[in-house]
């Protein structure tokens, strides 16, 4: 797994318009909290935050952040965005314990979508009902993606969260708290195509023709309107 390092200052000023200053000068607010230890808030530089995020991995992974010199073990819980901008508004890290588990959505990796029999052989399209997965485990287990292959999906057919094989240690966590495990995370079918009725297309057809002879009569009948006067 790859390493992520943040850099992060100690951060006493609170408040909306301590925020609004913060960011005005280049940097983000933001908490780490957790492990029975006191919640500190801190800053970031908004541009290293804004080029790691740009690292699919670095949503789902072990983060060390680095505060006055000491380091710490955190992972993303929350992030704040500005409603239409690239902006980040505030970042919210959960301190982990080697020894705790851990609850946390990690991207799934769809292999062979366009080799799988539905789509090659059967004209069908992929439809993925799930984009991540919400996983628990112990911080040394935490996998960066989950690959689910469908090479062998064909149309009509679906993979379920039951069909989904997890790295060692690792838990769904909807499973463990009686979720469904027939839920479907992606399904090949055949695609929809509208067709239109051929009565349909008549009636249209036919109301087209009737209206542009009724312009026609009316047009006649003003320009001999227009010769009479």
């Amino acid at each position: 797994m790859q390493a992520h390092e943040l850099n992060a200052e100690p951060r006493d000023d609170v408040g909306k318009g301590a925020s609004r200053r913060l960011r005005r000068s280049g940097r983000i607010p933001g908490v780490v909290y957790g492990t029975k230890k006191a919640a500190q808030s801190i800053s970031l530089s908004h541009d290293e935050i804004l080029h790691q995020l740009e690292r699919e991995a670095f949503y789902s992974s072990i983060l060390t952040i680095n505060i006055n010199g000491e380091s710490e073990k955190v992972v993303i819980k929350d992030l704040q965005r500005h409603p239409f901008k690239l902006d980040i508004l505030h970042v919210d890290f959960q301190r982990i314990d080697e020894k705790q588990k851990i609850t946390m959505r990690v991207p799934i990796h769809f292999l062979n979508e366009y080799q799988c029999v539905g789509v090659r052989t059967g004209g069908g399209i992929v439809s993925r009902i799930m984009t991540e997965l919400e996983i628990s485990c112990l911080p040394k287990d935490l996998p960066e993606y989950i690959e689910v292959d469908l090479i062998d999906i064909d149309v009509g057919e679906s993979v379920h969260l039951s069909d989904i094989t997890l790295p060692q240690g690792v838990e769904f966590y909807a499973l463990q708290h009686g979720g469904d495990a027939t839920r479907p995370v992606v399904s090949v079918n055949v695609p929809r195509v509208v067709e239109e009725p051929e009565d349909m297309a008549e009636e249209v057809e036919e109301t087209t023709e009737a209206l542009a002879e009724d312009k026609a009569a009316a047009d006649q009948s003003s320009t001999e309107d227009s010769r009479e006067g």
